[in-house]
C-alpha cells in the first residue's frame, strides 16, 4: 500500500515537472521559475513606441522607436529557462534567415539579477547575433505584468503595431512565428521620418 502510494506521488511529480517545463518558465520575480502557460495570450494594452525600453550589453540605451521600418521579434527569455533554452535555436535561425529582409529580433533578459551574468556565457552557446538586452522594469511591466510566463515573443509591424503575442514555446509556435513574420516581412517597408 505505501509503495503503491509513494510511486504515485512521485508519478504526480514528474508529470508536474514534465507540464512546468513544456509551456515556460516563470519570470524571476518571486521563488519558483516554472509555470506552465498556453501558446497565445491576448495582446497587452500598451502603447507602440513606448518611452520606455532597455539597455543593450554595450550599455546603449534603446527603444522599440529605434526599429522604426523593421519587423521586430521581442522576446522575453532568461538563460535558466529551459522552454527559453529550447526556443533559442530558432530565435537565432529566424535572424539569420530573415535579417536582410528587415527582421530584427531582440532578446531580452528578466532572468534576475544573478542572471545577467550568464548572459554573454548564453550568447556564445546559441551563437547569438541578434541584441540582447535588460529592460527596464516599466518596459517589462508594460508586456509582462499580465503574465509573467517565460519565454515571452510580441511581434510588431514595420510600423511599430503589436500584432501578436507568444506565451511558453513548442514546435508549433514556433512555425506559427516564423509563419507570422513571413507575412508582415510582405510589407514594403515604412519611410523612417
Amino acid at each position: 500500500m505505501l509503495n503503491s502510494r509513494l510511486r504515485a506521488s512521485i508519478g504526480f511529480g514528474v508529470i508536474a515537472l514534465l507540464l512546468s517545463t513544456c509551456g515556460g518558465c516563470r519570470k524571476q520575480a518571486g521563488s519558483n521559475p516554472n509555470s506552465s502557460s498556453p501558446a497565445n495570450k491576448t495582446l497587452p494594452k500598451t502603447a507602440p513606441a513606448s518611452a520606455y525600453g532597455w539597455t543593450q550589453a554595450d550599455n546603449q540605451r534603446m527603444t522599440l522607436a529605434n526599429y522604426k521600418g523593421k519587423v521586430v521579434l521581442l522576446d522575453f527569455y532568461a538563460t535558466w529557462c529551459e522552454p527559453c533554452r529550447a526556443e533559442t535555436p530558432q530565435l537565432v535561425k529566424l535572424q539569420q534567415q530573415y535579417a536582410g529582409q528587415g527582421l530584427q529580433v531582440i532578446g531580452l533578459n528578466v532572468g534576475g539579477e544573478d542572471d545577467r551574468a550568464e548572459v554573454p556565457a548564453y550568447a556564445k552557446e546559441f551563437n547569438i547575433e541578434y541584441p540582447l538586452g535588460f529592460p527596464e522594469d516599466e518596459f517589462a511591466d508594460e508586456y509582462l505584468g499580465d503574465n509573467q510566463n517565460i519565454p515571452q515573443a510580441f511581434l510588431f509591424d514595420r510600423s511599430g503595431k503589436l500584432v501578436k503575442r507568444f506565451v511558453g514555446y513548442s514546435e508549433d509556435s514556433g512555425a506559427e512565428i516564423d509563419s507570422v513574420i513571413q507575412s508582415l516581412l510582405i510589407e514594403p517597408p515604412i519611410d523612417k521620418k
